[in-house]
């Protein structure tokens, strides 16, 4: 990475200084103001007129390296586990029962088994080997099984997709560009621009694309194969201070060489035959149309906005919002080529995301840091160690630009200086040291204010500083730290919009003029998208009759209200549990809160037997007062959770944590009662404790009763009545979640946490047990899933003396250009898995659940008299048809009531299926378990399986975090490869077979 970028002709990144009320005095105000002037919102022309001197050398460019992958972990051996129970098929070498289906599509099950070995567990004879060394045959995702389901009343709906209509007999002609010297992005852009208008007759006067890299799209061919051309450009010339006689000469013309290659020409009839014939063959998606298509449409969004990911942001679409810590909230628009049923379509939907503000990186660093705001105001005092590593942080990486000159020119921040302004020096050209302060002072007239404060260091290599009172953020700079949660609640309420509102924005998107239909260069590449959203029907699937308990007494429930949820005013969780040895403990609080603790103990306990739980009045520990601090120091923290369990004879079921606030002890404290100790503990803050609502006991003592081993509610009609072609009373099936949490974006050494989840009893299936397991940085693939889903199979075993004779998995968090590689490894895990039991073959189906996409659906035009009447989507509205893939086996499912906002149905796409569901049965299935989540009475909006390994990778992510200082990972930017990941700690055995991560 270029310790500078080039900017005086970039149009996004600069904006005018402001102080917002600080007490800074800058002698050079008229001249930033000046500057200023030329410079508005996203993109305006700069001057390159440049009164000041460059401030200091800047080093040549250093090229990035390529940090080298580790190499993974070997896969556990099942032989060395010590904390499970030996299976009874070990004990007693039953054979095990294969599978009654017999008849799969496309591979049988025999095939496929000799595709799958395990590498650890199988005995090493030469067959074996010769077995182990066989590599997979290549596997192909499942098609639809039939033309989509039929079951549920129909609904005509509105989606957030614009049909896209191509010639496909246009043909495309790929070029690669290459510019020398390497500038940055915005330059290439601008380098284009001009590249176009002054050679017109080379371009044959075509309007080419351009993706920013090194890809450039024509629907016209150049004059010549190869051609080479020069561009000159005024760019700042960045040379050291010394070297630099008088004004004139601050500004030189950069000229830039570029290469230009044909690489390829292609047409469109492959995709027209793809999207034409659906399943009747299997070629592949010709990306590479579909991909140059997508570049024409962001060509004019991506000139008029920011670009960030696939989303586009602009002050246009209201401005931005300041959401506090430094950051703004812009609103935009995100926009995705898609292959659908009725042919090519543009996904396009609203956006709301967070970027760095552009003010001075005094005032920045006042908003975001709280010690910084007093620490300016006395301007005395220095940065401790543990502040400047915090301010650092903050600014590490981030874009700046200096308002004591006019240039444009942008660094980036590498570090800050170990000494503070006051005592820097710097060498000239002849190695004469010049001090920083004198040096402003003479060169510009400038006493610099805050002497005491480090500067910024923008160079890798050599000494490079700037003061911090004389530099400005970049605008247009994604915020990429974690936010804080009043952050993250102003985020969320720009972007939680009513359909109606929602949808009228994406049709002003559709209309205006940064929008993906805003440009000229869908004519020349003969593209039309339509201004109108895709029209289709959907069906509203029934809710399932419910089983609740009532006294001992079974009693059903059908949820009839339009939103689907149920209450337990006259009626008891289906299974109960007694809670008779239990401990509270409390972390700050007022004296106050502290004495409504009896009142609410006798409320939960009161509200836990309506519910049917049973809760002791009375606590076998006296009740524990502590500090917040102690939250903060691990050891004592152990100590006090220790000596309760100690004084519970060691026999505790459950801990009661009151707390004044939330804070990141939680983390410890969850790592330390669940891994070293032996505790189940439910936590909740003292705010809540004050408002006694009778809701927030109710869902207090249901996540109690599902920790401690119960279960809120069970299909009153289990699934083998439901679903009789493939389920039988006798026959147990199991349903297993796994997820993937990864760090946040600026976290580039902590390890990613992996969470497996399955069911262990039947036909109920809402009992899961978990594993959980860290992994290389950022590694998507689930490392050890054999493992973990061997374990799981043993606890299945362990409660149900049989193993499953059906597996239906869900996997959460997948893009689609995953698929692939996630079915084609993943899958071979879980036939490894399966593999170590004898003879032990049954069908999977894998499918993949996606929540994080942008295809909305919205009611069109519904009747007066509808209770969702100008509201969202009703729960169990499915759709499979017109938005969905060509070929393959998907469909969208919404099984919740949208309460705020707009609801986002789920995005199910079956990626293998030996069981050989319909889409009725697999999409009844998936939306019958939604209502048998534990911790609410209402259906949720994800499949509980996948719900669940989600809630457990955070609890292993949790079990990372530390509050103590000492073991803080680093969390800044840095060039080193990732380590081999931290192993979790292990679950006691009484807690692993529990769902205590709910």
């Amino acid at each position: 990475m270029d310790d500078t970028e080039d900017s005086n002709t970039n149009k996004k990144c600069t904006r005018s200084f402001r102080s917002n009320g600080n007490t800074q005095n800058y002698r050079f105000q008229n001249q930033f103001l000046h500057h200023s002037n030329r410079i508005n919102g996203f993109g305006h022309g700069f001057s390159y007129q440049n009164k000041y001197p460059a401030l200091l050398p800047l080093p040549p460019s250093i090229p990035l390296q390529m940090a080298v992958a580790p190499t993974f972990p070997q896969y556990h051996n099942y032989g060395s586990k010590t904390h499970l129970q030996k299976p009874l098929w070990k004990q007693n070498n039953h054979p095990l029962p294969t599978s009654s289906e017999s008849q799969v599509q496309v591979f049988s099950v025999a095939q496929a088994r000799t595709d799958f070995h395990p590498q650890s567990w199988l005995p090493s004879d030469e067959n074996d080997k010769r077995v182990m060394d066989a590599k997979p045959k290549p596997l192909t995702v499942a098609r639809r099984p039939d033309s989509g389901g039929i079951e549920g009343k129909v609904i005509t709906l509105l989606a957030n997709h614009f049909l896209v209509q191509f010639d496909p007999s246009q043909r495309i002609f790929h070029y690669d560009v290459d510019i020398a010297p390497h500038p940055s992005k915005e330059i290439s852009r601008i380098i284009k621009k001009k590249l176009v208008e002054d050679n017109s007759a080379l371009l044959s006067g075509a309007l080419p694309v351009y993706d920013g890299r090194r890809t450039i799209y024509s629907p016209i061919e150049f004059q010549d194969d190869r051609l080479e051309l020069y561009i000159s450009l005024p760019i700042s010339s960045g040379k050291p201070l010394e070297a630099i006689k008088s004004e004139e000469k601050s500004h030189q013309l950069k000229l830039f060489r570029i290469n230009i290659k044909l690489v390829s020409k292609f047409d469109g009839k492959e995709l027209s035959n793809y999207l034409r014939k659906g399943g009747e063959d299997c070629s592949p998606l010709p990306q590479e149309y579909i991909h140059a298509l997508d570049v024409v449409l962001r060509e004019n969004p991506t000139e008029k906005c920011v670009a960030a990911g696939r989303s586009f942001y602009s002050n246009s679409m209201g401005g931005g919002k300041e959401i506090g810590g430094g950051a703004i909230a812009l609103r935009g628009f995100f926009q995705s080529l898609r292959p659908t049923k009725q042919g090519l379509a543009l996904n396009v939907d609203f956006s709301v995301t967070a970027f760095h503000e552009s003010i001075g990186v005094i005032p920045y660093l006042q908003k975001r840091l709280n010690f910084m705001h007093n620490l300016c105001q006395k301007k005395a005092r220095g940065l401790t160690s543990e502040e400047k590593k915090e301010v650092e942080k903050a600014l590490k990486n981030i874009r700046i630009f200096v308002c004591h000159r006019e240039t444009v020119q942008r660094y980036r921040v590498c570090s800050l200086t170990e000494e503070n302004t006051e005592n820097l020096w710097f060498p000239d050209r002849d190695g004469k040291s010049l001090k920083l302060v004198d040096y402003f002072k003479n060169h510009y007239n400038y006493d610099i204010q805050y002497r005491n404060l480090p500067c910024l260091q923008i160079s890798r290599r050599k000494p490079c500083y700037l003061p911090m009172e004389l530099c400005v953020i970049c605008e247009g700079q994604k915020y990429l730290g974690k936010l804080s949660d009043d952050q993250t609640a102003k985020i969320l309420k720009m972007g939680c919009q009513k359909p109606r509102v929602r949808k009228a924005i994406i049709g002003q998107v559709m209309e205006g003029p940064v929008g993906p239909t805003s440009g000229n260069q869908g004519r020349g590449f003969k593209l039309q998208v339509s201004r109108e959203m895709t029209r289709l029907t959907g069906r509203i699937l029934q809710p399932p009759k419910l089983k609740l308990g009532n006294s001992g007494h079974i009693r059903n429930l059908t949820p009839s209200r339009h939103d689907r949820q149920w209450n337990l005013l006259d009626s008891h969780v289906f299974e109960g549990t007694r809670v008779a040895r239990w401990a509270l403990i409390s972390f700050g609080g007022t004296s106050d809160q502290k004495s409504d603790i009896p009142k609410f103990i006798n409320q939960l306990s009161l509200r836990c037997e309506q519910l049917g739980i049973f809760l002791h009045k009375n606590p076998v520990v006296n009740l524990q007062f502590e500090p917040m601090h102690v939250l903060g120091n691990v050891k004592l923290l152990e100590s006090k959770l220790r000596k309760i369990h100690k004084a519970a004879y060691n026999n505790l079921q459950l801990l009661i944590c009151v707390m004044e606030r939330k804070h990141k002890g939680y983390a410890d404290l969850k790592r330390i009662a669940e891994t070293n100790i032996g505790i189940i503990s439910q936590c909740c803050l003292y705010p809540n404790l004050g408002k006694s609502s009778s809701q927030f006991l109710a869902n207090l003592a249901l996540k109690i009763n599902a920790k401690v081993g119960g279960c809120t509610v069970a299909l009153y009609n289990s699934l083998p009545s439901q679903l009789p072609r493939l389920f039988r009373q006798d026959d147990p099936v199991i349903f297993m979640g796994a997820d993937v949490t990864h760090p946040h974006p600026l976290d580039d050494s902590s390890p990613s946490v992996t969470a497996v989840v399955g069911s262990v009893n039947w036909p109920a299936a809402n009992k899961y047990v978990s594993r959980m397991r860290s992994q290389t940085h950022r590694e998507e693939i689930i490392q050890d899933l054999g493992a973990m889903v061997g374990e799981i199979l043993d606890d299945f075993y362990e409660e149900l003396s049989q193993l499953p004779k059906r597996i239906i998995f869900f996997r959460d968090g997948v893009s689609e250009t995953q698929f692939y590689k996630v079915l084609q490894e993943e899958l071979q895990e879980i036939h490894r898995a399966c593999s170590r039991f004898p003879g032990y073959k049954p069908p999977i189906t894998f499918a993949v659940v996606q929540k994080r996409h942008h295809t909305r659906l919205f009611p069109n035009e519904p009747e007066p008299t509808s209770p969702w009447n100008d509201e969202n989507i009703p729960p169990g509205t499915v759709v499979d048809t017109v938005i969905t893939h060509p070929r393959e086996f998907d469909f969208y499912l919404c099984s919740h009531w949208g309460v705020k906002g707009t609801s986002r149905p789920i995005h199910y796409h079956v990626l293998w299926d030996e069981n050989h569901f319909t889409s009725d049965e697999l999409q009844k299935l998936v939306y019958n378990l939604c209502y048998t989540f534990v911790r609410c009475t209402k259906p949720i909006s994800l499949v509980p399986p996948a719900y669940y390994a989600h809630l457990a990778a955070y609890r292993g992510r949790l079990y990372l975090d530390r509050s103590d200082s000492s073991v803080l990972r680093s969390s800044t930017i840095s060039r080193l490869p990732p380590q081999k990941a931290m192993p979790l700690p292990k679950l006691t055995e009484n807690i692993r077979k529990l769902m205590f991560y709910c």
